[in-house]
């Protein structure tokens, strides 16, 4: 998707275009008084004060046409340059931008935009001419309090979009519908996956049963992959006392993400934003040889962050997150090895998934920052080569992210394209050199000396919630066969004559472990056919007279209107390949 604040064509000509909006907003409703208009990622929005009044669909029909009407005139839009005095005087009716006068610096360079009979205090850029915003589309409206304050007054807000051809507008909002189609909370409300309630809180999803089924074969699957690897999984508290984050260093910098500390006795506590420190625990419980390294620690751990209320979506940004966390204690000679075979495993990953458009992204340190990041310049040095080196040794492009690392160390993100929307970052690989010293962990080495040893923060998935709400919008909610809450529903088409035989289907399937449901109402076989489709289950067995007589099955696979008859072993040997290939 575009980003219009950064495009340098489309930023100042859906600048305009929200003046033009306005422009049609003053024509229609004389009284209305305006805050801010910016250029925003999505395209523009304008907030203003209408009295009373509160936006309808029909009103904005009615402002696009009148938009069509100002464009069309084809007034010049022409900048003038006025004293503080001039401003004041000049929107001395408008409360909202007497406001902005007010707050300005003193040394602000004050402008106004003119055209026609609008005029509006603005610092530009914008086009020539109206002309030129002759491609436009009002997206949608909604409240808006004044200075997103909800103490100030409810403001109407009005979004839209501007191009410079009518193809380029088209073309974007087919993606907005394509957007629409794919956003996870639509899908996960739609299929029962997860909801949210204002008596939770915002940014605290409650996975539904379906949501509880592929969050937990996410589980089975990765936990298995790591297990294979090496992996000893562990649980810990999601407290943890503030004396722990000190000691880590989060304390210090990471605090404004955390949640409010609790006293309880005489010690306090906060939510737990993360998990290394509870790990650099549990490795030090013990004293470790050189030969026990690496030592690979993995915990699905439930965690809190705060995000601005502003900020949560869904399932993708969250309050309250589970992440898919490691932590491998090395040697400094196995660090090559060890973040090759974290790599390796990430590919695995996206592999299964159908995952092919991503970047690797190698998140360095700024020097100069001083505050954010742990100022051991030796340190900095090795671990950012340590990584630069073993990735040009796997030859895996990527690029460098000055000011990105984590403030322990460099770390490789991994940047996947969605099907709509911005990048994401799903998984990630952390080198540290810092919290191992801070908890005083050791291992006895050959000479029967004590070392330090190094970390690697790593996660690949990054949290389940996300992982969710990204492979929803990859799939439309048409889940993989393995992954599908429901993966089997059988339709007998007649109770009296069907009933008993795709009872005993059912029971078969169940014992077998295949997730599989009997739906026997009295309704049409057909508008059972219908919601299945809409529940997007992945199989669908329709059980009629040649299916009892034969002892046959026959299925139709979602997506597809072709019905197939096999004999019942054909049909658990086909599902069965099916989920081993993750498809």
């Amino acid at each position: 998707m575009i980003n219009f604040k950064e495009d340098k064509e489309l930023m100042p000509l859906n600048h305009s275009c929200a003046h033009v909006m306005a422009q049609a907003v003053k024509h229609l409703f004389p009284n209305a008084k305006f805050w801010v208009g910016p250029v925003i990622e999505e395209g523009f929005y304008y907030d203003m004060d209408l009295g009373d009044k509160v936006l309808s669909e029909e009103d904005i029909d009615a402002i696009s046409k009148e938009m069509k009407k100002i464009i069309k005139d084809g007034k010049r839009i022409v900048r003038q340059e006025i004293t503080r005095e001039e401003a004041l005087a000049m929107f001395k009716d408008d409360p909202y931008k007497i406001d902005l006068i007010n707050n300005m610096d003193d040394d602000t360079n004050i402008t106004c935009y003119t055209q026609g009979d609008y005029t509006d205090l603005c610092r530009g850029p914008h086009v020539e001419t109206v002309k030129e915003c002759k491609y436009f589309k009002l997206i949608k409206f909604s409240g808006a309090y004044w200075k997103g304050d909800a103490k100030n007054k409810m403001l109407q807000r009005i979004y839209g979009v501007c191009f410079k051809t009518e193809e380029d507008l088209n073309n974007h909002l087919q993606e907005l519908e394509e957007a629409k189609e794919r956003d996870h909370r639509k899908i996960g409300k739609d299929l029962d996956i997860f909801m949210t309630h204002d008596l939770v809180g915002k940014g605290m999803p409650l996975w539904l049963p379906n949501g509880a089924i592929v969050r937990k074969q996410l589980e089975n699957y990765i936990y298995e992959k790591e297990r294979k690897m090496g992996y000893k999984h562990v649980y810990t508290p999601c407290v943890g006392t503030v004396d722990l984050y000190k000691t880590s260093g989060h304390w210090d910098h990471y605090q404004e993400n955390m949640f409010p500390k609790m006293q309880v006795d005489e010690e306090e506590f906060v939510l737990r934003p993360m998990n290394c420190p509870h790990h650099m625990l549990v490795y030090g419980n013990d004293i470790h040889s050189y030969k026990e390294l690496p030592i690979r620690i993995g915990e699905f751990a439930t965690d809190f962050r705060y995000e601005a209320s502003g900020a949560v979506k869904g399932l993708e940004r969250v309050r309250c997150m589970c992440q898919n966390d490691a932590h491998l204690f090395v040697r400094p000679d196995q660090i090559g090895d060890e973040f090759k075979k974290v790599v390796s495993l990430i590919l695995d990953v996206y592999h299964d998934f159908g995952i092919k458009n991503y970047k690797f992204r190698l998140s360095l340190r700024d020097k100069a920052d001083k505050e954010k990041y742990f100022d051991d310049d030796d340190m900095w040095n090795e671990a950012e080569s340590k990584l630069r080196s073993v990735l040009n040794e796997l030859g895996v492009e990527y690029f460098e992210a000055i000011g990105e690392a984590a403030f322990y160390g460099p770390k490789l993100d991994v940047e996947v394209k969605p099907a709509v929307g911005p990048e994401v970052t799903l998984s990630t690989c952390q080198l540290d050199f810092l919290l191992p010293r801070r908890f005083n962990l050791s291992y006895i080495d050959s000479n029967g000396e004590k070392q330090t040893p190094i970390v690697l923060h790593r996660a690949i998935f990054g949290t389940f919630d996300r992982f969710t709400a990204f492979i929803l919008e990859e799939t439309k909610g048409a889940l993989p066969l393995w992954l599908s809450p429901t993966q089997i529903k059988i339709l007998p088409v007649n109770n009296e004559y069907h009933l008993d035989y795709a009872t005993d289907l059912y029971n078969k399937l169940i014992n077998l472990d295949f997730r599989t449901t009997l739906d026997s109402r009295e309704e049409k076989v057909g508008y059972r056919m219908r919601e299945a489709v809409i529940t997007k289950t992945p199989i669908t067995l329709i059980i009629g007279q040649n299916e009892v007589d034969n002892n046959l099955v026959s299925y139709r696979l979602y997506g597809s209107e072709e019905t197939k008859t096999v004999t019942y072993d054909e049909f658990v040997t086909y599902i069965t390949n099916r989920i081993k290939e993750y498809k």
